[in-house]
């Protein structure tokens, strides 16, 4: 339809017959607003209804961002558990459900994670002000709700509800068994498997009452469902074996302790020392050399293949698989040199860069330890076309590569999958100073790797230009046992040098009396003497307090 302007019309009329034949055609009881002004840019006819006899009484639609008749509540549990506030929580959920049973219209009716929101605010709660017994009793309403409720439990809201409970502190009461039982009981009755969390709190209330019987439950429970327990767990078994003066529970834990963990804490360390100053053992000093554990070869195996996996997963295939045949033809080297980490030491100034002269400080010092062998150099291909401009550089290249010394990894690789692969393949060293904890090496998610690190790697330094590198001890940073049934137990070493580490020399009543080292009396021992390794340890700190061990990398194109 056209509107034709006449010369005689003026704007205003001519407006006026465009808005009367545009106008949207609404029903009698819909009212139109008044059109908005032409001022602005867009014209939005906005109506408003009026209700109908018949839909007078339906009711209003709820406003958004509103969940209902329990949007009060749960904004106010999303703000407690913001600020940590248990008790205003609680008191806003009780007030809730009172006002529902006084409602029939309105029932109170929360998601499961509003529920276990509110299970976890009562497990972190501080008991001086909120106690344990009327935080158990608050949890068991909470959880009561959501059953009825018809909310689903997770394993999440079962974990939290145990811990409340188990931390009651009710005397009398058996607030640790009930917990226990919630635990034990949640695969047949909610289809949920428990996991390691969920079995802490228990044994925790269970050591607490030096209820070694039901703390020995836990554990074997805990097998059956396929967890295993780690240093916290097995430190509250051990604690708890040690005060019942069950001997044979103690080493059992003391053996399963050596299998789970490499170096144990100071709280574990304090239980384990506990233990033999009782008057059921004895702790004394000896003078045996830490032994060095044989890594398995057969599991060497399987982890270099595994890292060859993720390697062919993520570099070009080709690539990695022509350097696997290659080290498969060359497998005589006795060192792998990550090259980059070494060219790159402390070179973050201004007239730093890719050191070559540091590089060939450590081939040179291998070269002496190994009477002339060479080691192998993994160097990425895009430093070698920079490198090789300069004659000097170009010359220890080329000697590197004459002696087969050198292994350059192709564009849009990434060279730690190469040193990585070739020293566990070989099972020989490896000189880096990188700590290998990015994401490439989580992928690894294996307990052997860290063993296999601390057999070989060699960290390196350099003092007025000569490498300085340290190499692995001569013993395995681990729980040991002797033939004469003391105990050795390395002390978690947070800076990372293995020189600082403490060890706990233990042992059983008379394990070092044949060599009549250390006079006891009861059982305590008056003076330990310190090991040949505490004095290796001790030397070697004053010796090396100065140094600092460093390293940056990454090629990759």
């Amino acid at each position: 339809m056209w509107l034709v302007a006449h010369p005689h019309h003026g704007l205003k009329q001519l407006m006026g017959r465009w808005r009367a034949l545009t106008a949207p055609k609404f029903p009698p009881f819909v009212r139109a607003l008044p059109q908005p002004s032409l001022s602005r840019r867009r014209c939005r006819a906005t109506v408003a209804v009026t209700p109908m006899a018949s839909t007078a009484t339906s009711r209003r639609r709820p406003r958004r961002g509103s969940k209902g008749p329990n949007a009060d509540l749960c904004r106010t549990l999303t703000d407690c558990t913001r600020r940590g506030d248990a008790a205003a929580a609680m008191a806003a959920f009780d007030a809730a459900v009172s006002g529902a049973g006084a409602d029939a219209d309105t029932p109170l009716r929360l998601a499961a994670h509003q529920y276990n929101q509110l299970l976890h605010l009562l497990a972190s709660a501080d008991r001086s002000s909120f106690p344990g017994p009327a935080a158990a009793a608050a949890a068991r309403r909470v959880f009561a709700h959501m059953l009825q409720a018809g909310a689903p439990p997770s394993e999440a809201t079962i974990t939290s509800l145990a811990r409340v409970i188990a931390a009651a502190d009710d005397p009398g009461s058996s607030a640790a068994d009930e917990a226990f039982e919630l635990v034990a009981t949640m695969k047949d009755k909610y289809g949920l498997s428990p996991r390691l969390r969920s079995y802490g709190p228990v044994l925790a209330a269970f050591r607490s009452a030096g209820e070694a019987a039901k703390a020995y439950a836990v554990e074997a429970h805990m097998t059956a469902s396929g967890v295993s327990p780690e240093e916290p767990e097995l430190a509250a078994l051990l604690d708890v074996s040690s005060r019942a003066g069950d001997a044979d529970k103690v080493y059992e834990y003391m053996h399963k302790l050596r299998q789970a963990v490499d170096c144990v804490s100071e709280e574990t360390a304090g239980v384990v020392e506990a233990w033999f100053r009782s008057d059921k053992a004895a702790m004394a000093g000896c003078r045996y050399r830490l032994a060095c554990i044989d890594i398995d070869m057969e599991e060497t195996r399987k982890f270099a293949d595994s890292v060859a996996g993720l390697a062919l997963e993520r570099e070009t295939k080709t690539n990695f698989s022509r350097f696997q045949e290659w080290l498969e033809a060359n497998k005589e080297y006795q060192a792998i040199v990550d090259g980059a980490n070494i060219a790159l030491y402390q070179q973050n100034f201004a007239e730093g860069g890719f050191s070559l002269t540091q590089l060939d400080a450590v081939i040179t010092e291998l070269r002496d330890r190994y009477h002339g062998k060479w080691p192998l150099v993994i160097l990425h291909n895009k430093r070698i076309a920079k490198l090789m401009e300069n004659s000097s550089n170009r010359h220890l290249i080329e000697t590197w590569r004459t002696n087969g010394a050198l292994y350059t990894s192709p564009s849009g690789s990434n060279d730690d999958w190469y040193w990585l692969y070739a020293a566990i393949k070989l099972n020989c060293l490896l000189v880096t100073n990188d700590e290998m904890r990015d994401h490439i090496f989580e992928l690894l998610g294996s307990s052997f790797f860290p063993k296999w690190k601390q057999r070989h790697r060699v960290k390196y330094t350099f003092n007025k230009g000569k490498a300085v590198l340290v190499m692995p001890p001569s013993y395995s940073s681990e729980i040991q046992e002797s033939e004469m049934g003391s105990w050795h137990i390395p002390m978690e070493e947070k800076s990372g040098d293995e020189r600082g580490r403490i060890w706990l020399c233990i042992g059983r009543g008379g394990s070092c009396k044949e060599h009549g080292e250390v006079p006891t009396t009861n059982g305590v021992v008056h003076e330990i003497p310190p090991t040949e390794a505490s004095k290796v340890v001790q030397q070697r700190l004053a010796e090396n307090k100065n140094e600092t061990i460093s390293g940056k990398r990454k090629d990759r194109d």
